[in-house]
């Protein structure tokens, strides 16, 4: 069964500094809802903090493990990946947009989409989508921190 999330938040900080948090997943644990970067499930992470296409990311959240690797990244403005490995979703894709604002800050959108068994959606999508809304609040406020 198909199912989806659309969350958004607004930063006062520039798209800069969103931006060089999306790209350091070192980065992830200290504003989002994942608790660690495990490095040995990870693969082709830049050391400076600037991950590119094809690098996966794998975050542990409790005992599970999950992966993603970046397929497109368009200058401050999208950040997108696809699940490498997630134990609970198939074809698992996300992209992240960021939109200036006039007056200075940004506005962010995570969207994402995702298949998932019959059973498991209706308890996963609300979950999900709560989860990815602390996720985008977490990016927003820590880019302002970092500001």
């Amino acid at each position: 069964m198909k199912g989806s999330y659309d969350v958004r938040a607004g930063s006062k900080a520039p798209s800069s500094k969103v931006w060089s948090l999306l790209l350091d997943a070192h980065s992830w644990p200290q504003w989002g809802t994942v608790e660690a970067l495990v490095l040995e499930r990870s693969a082709n992470l830049s050391p400076k903090g600037r991950d590119e296409v094809g690098a996966v990311r794998a975050f542990r959240t409790g005992r599970v493990v999950t992966s993603e690797r970046i397929t497109e990244l368009r200058h401050q403005q999208v950040f997108a990946y696809e699940d490498a490995s997630n134990p609970f979703m198939k074809n698992y894709s996300a992209r992240i947009l960021l939109n200036e604002v006039s007056g200075g800050g940004v506005e962010i959108r995570w969207l994402g989409e995702y298949d998932v068994a019959f059973g498991m959606h209706f308890m996963l999508r609300p979950q999900l989508t709560r989860t990815m809304q602390r996720m985008v609040t977490g990016l927003a406020r820590a880019a302002e921190r970092s500001s």
